[in-house]
């Protein structure tokens, strides 16, 4: 079987091994690091750390999806992540992965450093999907039920996994016929995006049925899920959140978004160590 890679723009991802994305939020309401990476200096520090603790992606976002968070406009967004993004493609050899769902955003990003789209909402947003196959970017289409404001009121389903896998196959045909080369697409089941706890976990244990339609992307990194699992809204979710990604590459997930880079990187390579003995 041939190894997938990604081509972001100059640079090339080359999937043989799992890949992690830094969280980059450059947001005043992000659930876990709201506020802290705002200003420009204090993202290229983060950066520079995430880079030397061995992250191969920053993804950068300016606009808060975590649950109940209301919308920004385009221009808002616009001047949140598009100094970040030029700042971070001037001083640093990294792939930047751009999270948004907005076209304008995505155009303006490509034409700044961006070498892959990360969209929460599929490149279901108006005039995303034709932005997205002329930027020719590897682009990640993510599943949410409803929307960030109402998405954890009760989510229902008949089946998560079929559904999950079922809205993803239907995006993911769209994006090749929009003219996005099918080995350009990257996938991810959206764990905590209109899912409830029970729900998480069985698409965790099936994960590896999304990973034959697509590279899959995964984001466990502090969810709630994890507060739930312990039983404390207060504690760390940092040990959780490491064993979520291990969890998730074991179950042939491509590329892992975290927080914290340094312990993911670390417990990664420990386990490569083993599948390889």
């Amino acid at each position: 079987m041939s190894v997938a890679s990604l081509r972001c723009g100059s640079r090339t991802l080359i999937l043989d091994e799992p890949r992690v994305m830094g969280i980059l939020n450059v947001t005043p309401d992000s659930f876990s690091d709201g506020g802290k990476f705002v200003s420009r200096d204090k993202a290229l520090v983060q950066t520079e750390a995430m880079i030397a603790a061995g992250a191969d992606i920053i993804d950068i976002g300016g606009e808060s999806t975590r649950p109940g968070s209301e919308g920004i406009s385009d221009q808002q967004e616009l001047d949140r992540v598009i100094p970040v993004l030029e700042a971070i493609s001037q001083r640093f050899d990294t792939i930047i992965s751009l999270d948004t769902s907005k076209a304008v955003v995505m155009h303006e990003g490509a034409a700044r450093g961006a070498g892959m789209l990360n969209d929460v909402r599929a490149l279901q947003s108006p005039g995303a999907l034709d932005v997205a196959a002329a930027a020719g970017l590897p682009v990640c289409l993510m599943h949410v039920k409803g929307n960030p404001k109402t998405m954890q009121a009760s989510p229902q389903y008949d089946n998560v996994v079929t559904e999950v896998n079922e809205f993803l196959a239907q995006r993911l045909q769209a994006c090749v016929n929009a003219g996005i080369e099918s080995g350009q697409i990257v996938i991810d089941p959206g764990f905590g995006f209109g899912k409830n706890l029970q729900h998480n976990l069985q698409l965790l244990r099936q994960l590896h049925t999304l990973t034959e339609q697509a590279p899959v992307l995964t984001g466990l990194s502090r969810k709630r899920m994890f507060a739930e699992i312990l039983g404390d809204p207060e504690v760390s979710r940092e040990a959780a959140s490491v064993t979520g990604a291990l969890l998730c590459v074991q179950q042939g997930a491509s590329i892992v978004r975290v927080h914290d880079v340094q312990p993911t990187v670390d417990a990664l390579k420990v386990y490569q160590a083993f599948a390889v003995a």
